[in-house]
């Protein structure tokens, strides 16, 4: 019996699933970060140009936020299979 092994293209698309994972979870936290940020500047100002400066930035930080949480929603319901970061190796019997 020969055994021959080769390695698929399909645990790299395993590692970018868990790259790509990794991007949006660090995005999410830089975001959440922004969106704090931009609500303690919207609690702080009192000229109404800011007021609505902040405003547009609040909106515009909750939008991105929305964004990225329907991103990493796509992510998760993949089978976790698919998201592990190991390679894979297929073996093929003659």
């Amino acid at each position: 019996m020969k055994m021959h092994f080769s390695q698929s293209s399909y645990g790299k698309n395993r590692t970018l699933d868990s790259v790509e994972r990794r991007n949006i979870l660090d995005d999410l936290e830089r975001t959440r970060l922004d969106l704090e940020m931009a609500y303690c500047g919207f609690d702080n100002v009192t000229d109404p140009d800011l007021i609505d400066c902040y405003i547009y930035e609040v909106n515009a930080v909750l939008k991105r936020y929305k964004y990225l949480l329907e991103q990493a929603a796509k992510l998760n319901s993949l089978p976790e299979e698919n998201l592990n970061a190991e390679t894979s190796v297929k073996v093929l019997t003659c």
